[in-house]
């Protein structure tokens, strides 16, 4: 090719370049436009993957599909081509193959002699190297060749970089809409668990991932892994201290490249899960902390992420956290609804069984006595007597239940004094040795606290008497400045609370302490009684 021809074609390439925007567009311009300046048959680009260390791409010009699939897996930077990485000076030779540097072709590769390579670099940045080989006319390749296809690798920099760009924005583009139509979803959607589901799905969908989980904290400290793509993973427990508690704690993302080097990754987790990667962002509302999305291993032979990865899930976490916080706030109201619905409905019960079937009894009481102060035969005295008892029982059994239902002594004088009721009854009834001790202060506290520390003890209580078979009950309950504490503790048979009695109620009582943001721990062991603790926050 004439001087004019090649300074020509150089031009028309390096326009080219500048119009094509597909990145594998602008390398397959590139490599066609260096074989055709410089004159050679065979021209390739690799081009670097992230580390700067490997190809990331590599693309021949001047081989046939056959050829292609003959040689097999294209190369990974070793010999000559190793070196161009090391060292991004241009280099030619006159014999490929001759050059003691070089490892040799592999099988069914044709041979090549003449050789020129020219890094692709951008301000001081390397994005890959240009390989040309065997002049068609059979000579070496001239620093002329050599200066030309520095000036289109130059270009071809700018091109690459645009093309990388833009394919960026573009598919952050996609990610940005993929994150809104999930937002929009989730925001319709207000159960819980399918919520979380639903973003666990989506964002390994959006990430390429092998694992997305979303681990929710615990009032105790702790994470639960309460979603995954993968159902094994639903139920982990993650401690206090590991990795995940600390990003929450920190409210601050991280990106852990290799989990086994991480000093607070819990690697007997990591281990279950497989993790060798992971991204860790804390899900927050207002700057209080729900609990952490983890992300763990990309899809592919490098499973690790990068910062676009990182970012794209930093945006999508508020509009999760929302939606758990909504979700949360439903179903918190829905059961407080609930909640005084039972209340309301337990006093209408209270006052019924008081009002009308006390009345009721009463009068029965007042036929009987006249029936019994006639005359009449011996067995009918003896038969009223016994019915007459027999309605007295009753009719103290029914003010024990109206009590129980809701103690008038809860509405009318506050929580101390039922409590004290409550065990004064159950001492009447069982025996049991009841110890009620309170420091509360002289103000009562809510009415909703009030109902729910009644009913706490309350269930408390009739487990001790149903199944503990214990001598002794105390109950301590302390005003801690904004906090309520509580111990209740029995020396009864106790049980495993991994595996607790059937109906001993203790769903309840943690759903009644979860409805106000507390938190109830239970210590028991087979033969040594057990012990309730109690921890509600005050308004």
């Amino acid at each position: 090719m004439h001087e004019e021809s090649r300074h020509r074609a150089l031009v028309g390439a390096g326009i080219a370049l500048t119009s094509e925007l597909n990145l594998d567009g602008v390398l397959n311009t590139l490599v066609r436009a260096a074989a055709e300046i410089a004159g050679a048959r065979y021209a390739a680009i690799g081009i670097l993957d992230d580390s700067g260390e490997g190809l990331e791409r590599f693309i021949t010009h001047g081989l046939t599909d056959e050829e292609v699939r003959a040689i097999g897996e294209p190369p990974t930077g070793r010999g000559i081509l190793g070196l161009l990485i090391d060292d991004p000076r241009p280099l030619r030779l006159h014999d490929l193959g001759s050059d003691s540097r070089s490892v040799g072709f592999p099988q069914n590769h044709p041979p090549m002699r003449a050789f020129l390579g020219v890094p692709i670099q951008l301000r001081t940045v390397p994005y890959g190297r240009l390989y040309l080989t065997d002049k068609r006319d059979g000579a070496d390749f001239t620093e002329e060749d050599e200066e030309l296809v520095g000036l289109l690798a130059a270009q071809a920099a700018v091109a690459i970089e645009n093309a990388r760009l833009y394919e960026r924005s573009t598919a952050w583009s996609r990610q940005l809409q993929s994150l809104s139509e999930l937002a929009v979803v989730l925001a319709g959607e207000l159960d819980l668990p399918r919520q979380l589901q639903l973003i666990t799905v989506r964002l390994r969908a959006l990430l390429n991932a092998r694992l997305v989980a979303v681990a929710l904290a615990r009032p105790d400290g702790t994470l639960r892994i309460e979603a995954a793509t993968d159902e094994s993973a639903v139920g982990t427990v993650l401690a206090r201290g590991t990795k995940s508690a600390a990003v929450l704690e920190r409210r601050r993302s991280e990106r852990v490249d290799s989990v086994m080097t991480d000093p607070e990754i819990d690697q007997a987790i990591a281990g279950d899960l497989g993790a060798r990667t992971e991204l860790l962002v804390p899900l927050l509302v207002g700057g209080r902390p729900l609990g952490v999305l983890l992300v763990i291993d990309r899809k592919g032979d490098d499973p690790r992420f990068d910062d676009d990865d990182l970012r794209l899930v930093e945006t999508f976490a508020p509009h999760a956290a929302v939606a758990v916080d909504l979700s949360r706030r439903v179903a918190r109201d829905v059961l407080t609804r609930a909640v005084a619905a039972q209340e309301l409905e337990r006093r209408h019960l209270a006052r019924e069984l008081h009002d009308e079937t006390g009345q009721s009894l009463t009068s029965m009481l007042l036929g009987l006595a006249a029936v019994e102060s006639a005359e009449d035969r011996d067995a009918a005295v003896v038969a009223v007597a016994d019915l007459r008892r027999l309605v007295v029982h009753t009719l103290h059994e029914v003010r024990r239940l109206a009590l129980e239902l809701r103690p008038t002594a809860l509405d009318d004088f506050g929580l101390v004094p039922a409590l004290k009721r409550l065990g004064q009854s159950a001492r009447e009834r069982t025996g049991l040795n009841v110890q009620v001790e309170t420091r509360l202060g002289p103000d009562r506290l809510s009415a909703e606290v009030e109902t729910a520390v009644y009913r706490i003890v309350q269930e408390a209580v009739t487990n001790v008497v149903k199944h503990a078979q214990a001598r002794h009950l105390s109950i301590v309950l302390t005003r801690r400045g904004d906090v309520l504490a509580g111990v209740i503790e029995d020396d009864g048979l106790g049980f495993d609370p991994d595996r607790p009695v059937e109906g001993i109620g203790l769903i309840g009582m943690r759903e009644r302490v979860e409805l106000l943001d507390g938190r109830l721990t239970i210590d028991s062991t087979p033969g040594g009684g057990t012990t309730l603790v109690l921890e509600l926050p005050l308004p």
